[in-house]
C-alpha cells in the first residue's frame, strides 16, 4: 500500500513538472506595456512556478541517487524542503497582493 502511495506521489510530481514548463512558457514576457500591479502579479506566478519546478527537479533527482550518498541525499531534502516553503510563500503572497491593489483602489 505504501508503494502505491509513493507511485503516486512521484506521478503528480512528475505531471506538475510538464504544467510548471507550461505555465512558465505561457508567463513569458512578450515586452508589453503593463502596470505595476500587473507586473508584480506576473513575477509572484513566475517565483511560484519556478519554485515548485526547482522542488520537481530535487525530489527527481533525490529518487534516482543512491542512498549511500548521505550528504547529497541530505542537500536534496532541504532542497526539496526550502523550495516548497518558497512556493507556498508566493501563492499566499498572491491573493495578499491582490487584495493590498483592491484597497489602494478603493
Amino acid at each position: 500500500m505504501h508503494s502505491v502511495n509513493l507511485i503516486c506521489h512521484e506521478f503528480v510530481v512528475a505531471v506538475s513538472f510538464v504544467a510548471c514548463i507550461a505555465g512558465l512558457l505561457l508567463l513569458w514576457d512578450r515586452k508589453q506595456q503593463k502596470d505595476e500591479w500587473e507586473e508584480t502579479e506576473r513575477i509572484l506566478l513566475r517565483m511560484s512556478f519556478t519554485y515548485w519546478l526547482v522542488y520537481c527537479v530535487a525530489f527527481g533527482i533525490e529518487k534516482v541517487i543512491l542512498p549511500e550518498w548521505s550528504a547529497v541525499v541530505m542537500s536534496l531534502r532541504m532542497t526539496t524542503a526550502l523550495s516548497y516553503l518558497l512556493t507556498f510563500s508566493c501563492i499566499l503572497s498572491l491573493p495578499l497582493h491582490k487584495f493590498a491593489v483592491h484597497q489602494v483602489e478603493e
